[in-house]
């Protein structure tokens, strides 16, 4: 079986915007108030980070769910991993997720200013500087098999639909707008010229954009 690269609870506005400016160490998603986007995920029973018991079933929190099913590694652009810019001059900078980050898999930055691996429980987090075939290659490799996680941010899925290596994409969509900020699209229309569009709305006020190859 082909292994796929896939783009997995992704979540942008209305108007297609998926991460602020200004991204710092105290605003890891710059301007915009990321309660806004994720508000749907937090909900759930399923939810990672949840520490007291409760939370809603149903759609939500199957994504929530289906996350890391048959991931093997994962793909993420620098500005997810940390808010510096240009040459490391933090080696003790380690990621926002502390000591035991949520990937479980090898983790693969890209980046142009490579630093060693490091690993933390049991997500090992690689520093790469190459093109996205080439990254993805890697990354499939260490996966062993299984499918590939594209995790973001916007400007690195951009990337990787530009040089058409995406096979699945999970959008969603949360009922806000943010009027600025970094964006996945103007129109989610502008990806059916390759793939096929199924559009679910949830309960919780969200809609679920799923995307395969055509």
């Amino acid at each position: 079986m082909a292994q796929l690269l896939r783009v997995q609870n992704f979540n942008v506005s209305s108007d297609g915007i998926g991460a602020g400016e200004d991204q710092s160490l105290e605003n890891p998603f710059g301007h915009i108030d990321p309660g806004r986007l994720f508000a749907w995920a937090g909900a759930t029973a399923s939810w990672p980070m949840r520490t007291d018991p409760g939370g809603s079933r149903g759609l939500d929190d199957y994504f929530t769910r289906d996350y890391a099913r048959n991931i093997g590694a994962e793909i993420m652009g620098r500005n997810k991993f940390g808010p510096q810019r240009g040459p490391w001059h933090d080696h003790e900078w380690r990621g926002w997720w502390g000591e035991e980050p949520p990937f479980r898999t090898p983790v693969f930055v890209m980046t142009h200013h490579k630093r060693p691996s490091f690993t933390l429980s049991d997500t090992t987090f690689h520093f790469v500087d190459g093109a996205p075939a080439t990254v993805l290659e890697q990354a499939r490799e260490a996966a062993q098999g299984k499918d590939v996680r594209l995790g973001g941010g916007v400007t690195t899925i951009r990337q990787f639909l530009d040089a058409d290596l995406v096979d699945t994409l999970h959008v969603v969509v949360s009922p806000v707008r943010l009027g600025s900020g970094i964006r996945l699209w103007e129109s989610p229309d502008e990806l059916l010229d390759r793939f096929h569009l199924e559009v679910v709305p949830s309960p919780s006020g969200v809609t679920h954009h799923l995307f395969w190859r055509r």
